[in-house]
């Protein structure tokens, strides 16, 4: 999709997993505009706790054009996935003091459980802890913008598994297999995926749009269109595995709706599990 003229986008909680791979993609594709939020001194950006300290980041935010929100650890504490609320409805605040018209918190597909197509209008399923977190997050989100009709608008990102970021590819190879749930019929999870290249140039599009004033909806689906099975990634990637019986509490598909996206971007590619280890790989400069 090549660069985009977002003006200024604040990125808070950018040095985890997910956010350190945005980086570096936007990075390769030559993307500016991005401004990085940190909590440790001596950072390049902004430092500030988003949580205890607002007016730090409602002057970080001033005269921004969106704020994207990838801050909330992953994980089952219950501790944890109830900061996932608390962080969302922070960045809002700091949007409405600091004159940002629009807040992009980044939610999950695992809000919907097992799902064949799932469409943002669709009813929330979770079937863990935090599926349940990020609901808790987007009810938060919403309520709180309904409440507050001069703005912010908000964007909850239900994002697909990110190849990197994820619990199959973002695992260091041990040199033995890697174990994997297989089904009945021989196949293991099929899952909405994508890259962290094709990740950024999505968020791109998505901060252009708001720059020129387009209005973007509540909650969006954020994946490749279709669905890979984990064992054509993990060839695709040249990493051997060992099928086990697949518990009963698996789900064997999660596919998201991407229509929505395509809308506002235009086409949106299909999932293919060597692309999407390609983008992985071409993220990280590692050779083909």
């Amino acid at each position: 999709m090549g660069t985009f003229d977002i003006g200024t986008v604040l990125v808070v909680g950018g040095t985890g997993r997910l956010g350190g791979l945005l980086h570096l993609a936007w990075a390769r594709s030559g993307q500016g505009g991005l401004v990085w939020q940190s909590r440790r001194p001596g950072a390049a950006g902004p430092v500030f706790d988003p949580l205890t300290e607002p007016r730090s980041f409602a002057a970080a935010a001033r005269g921004a054009t969106a704020i994207l929100n990838l801050a909330g650890r992953v994980g089952e504490d219950a501790a944890d996935l109830a900061s996932h609320a608390a962080l969302g409805v922070a960045a809002l605040r700091a949007a409405a003091e600091g004159g940002v018209p629009h807040v992009f918190l980044a939610s999950s597909a695992a809000v919907y459980g097992g799902a064949d197509g799932a469409r943002e209008d669709d009813m929330p399923a979770p079937v863990a802890e935090y599926g349940r977190g990020k609901v808790a997050m987007e009810e938060a989100a919403l309520a709180w913008v309904a409440a507050h009709p001069t703005g912010p608008r908000a964007t909850c990102l239900r994002i697909a598994n990110v190849a990197g970021a994820d619990a199959l590819l973002g695992v260091p190879s041990r040199g033995g297999p890697q174990v994997l749930d297989v089904f009945a019929d021989g196949t293991g999870p099929r899952r909405s995926y994508l890259g962290p290249g094709a990740l950024s140039a999505l968020l791109a599009c998505l901060f252009a749009r708001v720059r020129v004033g387009a209005s973007l909806p509540r909650v969006l689906n954020v994946a490749l269109d279709g669905a890979v099975t984990m064992e054509a990634l993990l060839a695709a990637a040249g990493r051997p595995w060992a099928p086990r019986p697949a518990p009963v509490t698996a789900i064997p598909l999660v596919r998201l709706d991407v229509a929505r996206l395509a809308a506002l971007c235009g086409p949106v590619p299909p999932a293919e599990a060597t692309g999407i280890v390609a983008d992985l790989r071409a993220t990280l400069g590692e050779a083909p």
